[in-house]
């Protein structure tokens, strides 16, 4: 190797190894007219571990627009969640982004 030569490095080979596939979901939460403010709340601290604000931001959203999402993941991890949100009567779907 000559003075100032750098050696030379195969930097796509080592990038394409790394780079993996993930698709993105959401977990959308729509509103109705039998739930309470305090039960969406709730369930959004309690199955989605928001924060208390960020879950009543959520419900206000949801109240205002019709429907919000709440949570972003894998399908494998948001599936179970929507299943508990609606096994506690609240609207819930997942979908891919």
């Amino acid at each position: 190797m000559k003075p100032f030569e750098l050696p030379e490095i195969s930097v796509i080979d080592q990038a394409e190894e790394e780079a993996v596939v993930t698709y993105a979901y959401d977990l959308i939460v729509f509103n109705d007219d039998v739930n309470t403010f305090e039960h969406v709340t709730d369930t959004l601290i309690e199955v989605c571990e928001h924060e208390p604000n960020q879950a009543e931001q959520c419900t206000l959203i949801i109240h205002y627009k019709g429907k919000a999402s709440v949570k972003n993941g894998t399908f494998e991890q948001l599936a179970p969640m929507r299943q508990e949100i609606c096994r506690r009567g609240i609207s819930a779907e997942v979908y891919k982004r």
